[in-house]
């Protein structure tokens, strides 16, 4: 059977992901296409990362998990957390082996070449999902880019960043502004990078958009995304299946684990625009910053709160609690973060109360965002 690959391409990061199974290299395709250029490519050997870029060959097969967890015991091992689930690594050679014995997953990893082989095709295809996109942000934080925690939208070329901690509306802002005409850049993560004329550039992190039941109800997104769960139609598999339930059952409100965390149903990135109707951004460059709190007992509105970029606003891998960079994909040392937040601080930027009232979110947020990206 031949290798089915997918070329993904961010700005100068290139990875290719080719597999003998067709549904793995469709998986990243459909995963990263709305945002990263991904496309069908018949170049997967290794000429296809003569550029530099990298590759991930996955695969089903059962044997070859059995050889990899028999060298990470011959070779001994750390012992992990990554992608929720328990790994033992060992390294070798300048090789690392890895396995998720629960998960039946193997990982082998040299460089920018990584293999991945497990037991059945979804998990092997979220996790080389996962791993190209690892290979992306090395590359690119390598040349120059910033990752931040941020929701973004734009209009005209031009990006509004919507900042804050878990919980204050980032996804809201978000959300609410796509469905007011704004494209949708990035649901939580962007990269930034500062160009030579000044101005900061933006581009999408893909990633699967948590969206709370509660939001899709208020938005009148609910019933179209049940419907289509009773048709048949999967959403992200990372779903907690409880959402999934809820979603069969009817259920708009929300639902909430033991440690205060709520569950929300997860789309894939295509997902949001063929099961939300929302336009999906592929870059634009920075136009001012919203840093919204949500306060269900107040009127939205701007607040006189001078809010301004702070260390916990950018993504490193000391704060990468998931995935560890247990195969080396991240430069130890990147240059940007300190002169990005310089020039994303001489931007506008608001800071807004929101409420539980998504028409009244919606009028002010789309009242600041405008003004914003005017007045720039």
């Amino acid at each position: 059977m031949p290798l089915t690959a997918t070329r993904i391409a961010a700005d100068t990061a290139t990875v290719t992901v080719a597999s003998l199974t067709p549904a793995v290299a469709d998986w990243s395709r459909r995963y990263f296409g709305p945002w990263w250029n991904a496309a069908a490519t018949e170049d997967a050997g290794p000429a296809g990362i003569a550029d530099g870029g990298g590759l991930v060959l996955a695969d089903v097969d059962a044997a070859r998990v059995d050889d990899i967890a028999a060298l990470v015991t011959d070779y001994g091992n750390d012992e992990t957390t990554y992608a929720n689930a328990r790994t033992l690594i060992a390294r070798h050679d300048g090789i690392t082996y890895a396995v998720q014995p629960e998960e039946r997953i193997g990982y082998q990893a040299h460089g920018r070449r990584l293999v991945i082989v497990g037991d059945q095709p979804e998990p092997v295809a979220v996790a080389a999902a996962r791993l190209a996109r690892e290979l992306v942000r090395g590359q690119l934080l390598a040349d120059g880019w910033t990752v931040l925690h941020a929701s973004a939208v734009t209009q005209n070329g031009d990006a509004v960043l919507t900042l804050g901690d878990k919980g204050a509306g980032k996804t809201t802002t978000a959300l609410l502004l796509a469905r007011a005409g704004w494209e949708l850049l990035a649901n939580d993560r962007v990269f930034v990078r500062p160009e030579p004329d000044g101005r900061v550039r933006v581009l999408p992190w893909p990633s699967a958009a948590a969206v709370g039941l509660g939001l899709l109800d208020a938005t009148d997104l609910y019933a179209p995304v049940r419907e289509r769960v009773l048709a048949g139609e999967q959403l992200h598999p990372t779903q907690h299946p409880k959402v999934t339930q809820a979603l069969h059952d009817g259920r708009r409100e929300p639902i909430w684990r033991e440690d205060g965390k709520e569950l929300k149903p997860q789309f894939f990135p295509d997902q949001l625009s063929t099961w939300l109707g929302l336009t999906l951004s592929t870059g634009a460059r920075a136009a001012g910053l919203l840093f919204p709190a949500v306060n269900p007992e107040a009127t939205p509105a701007l607040v006189a709160d001078d809010r301004a970029l702070t260390e916990a606003d950018v993504f490193t891998s000391k704060t990468e609690d998931r995935y560890p960079d247990i195969f080396g994909l991240t430069p130890t040392t990147t240059s940007g973060a300190q002169t990005v937040t310089e020039h994303l601080a001489r931007l506008p930027r608001r800071s807004l109360v929101l409420s539980h009232d998504t028409d009244a979110n919606a009028a002010v947020l789309v009242k600041t965002a405008e003004e914003i990206t005017g007045a720039h």
